[in-house]
C-alpha cells in the first residue's frame, strides 16, 4: 500500500496551532508562559494538547527540571529544526495571500 506523504505531513503538523508553534521553537526554547503569550488566541488547553502531540511525534523536545515550582522547557528536537524549509515556504505563502487578499500580515 502507497503511503500519501502530504497526508502524513498534515497528520502531524495539521492543528490549528502547531506549524505556529513550531515557528516559535525555532527561534529558541520556551516555557509554557512564554509560548501561550506568543500565541494569545490559543487556549491553554489547546496548547497543551498540541504540545504533546508534537513530542509524541518526535519534533519537540519537553524537559522537566526538578525543581520547585517545576520547570519545563520547550525545544525543537533535530527532526523539528528540519522544519525550516516548511516554514519559510509557509511564510512565504502567507504573505503573498495576505497581500492578494488585502491584509495586513503580521511582522
Amino acid at each position: 500500500m502507497e503511503v500519501c506523504t502530504v497526508e502524513v505531513a498534515t497528520s502531524v503538523l495539521g492543528g490549528t496551532w502547531k506549524l505556529t508553534l513550531v515557528k516559535h521553537l525555532s527561534e529558541g526554547t520556551l516555557r509554557f508562559g512564554e509560548i501561550s503569550r506568543l500565541v494569545p488566541l490559543a487556549n491553554r488547553k489547546t496548547l497543551t494538547r498540541q504540545l504533546r502531540e508534537l513530542e509524541e511525534d518526535g519534533i519537540v523536545h519537553r524537559a522537566v527540571y526538578a525543581e520547585v515550582p517545576p520547570r519545563v522547557e520547550y525545544s525543537l528536537t533535530e527532526l523539528g529544526h528540519s522544519l525550516t524549509e516548511v516554514l519559510d515556504a509557509v511564510n512565504t505563502w502567507g504573505k503573498t495571500y495576505s497581500q492578494r487578499m488585502g491584509m495586513a500580515p503580521a511582522q
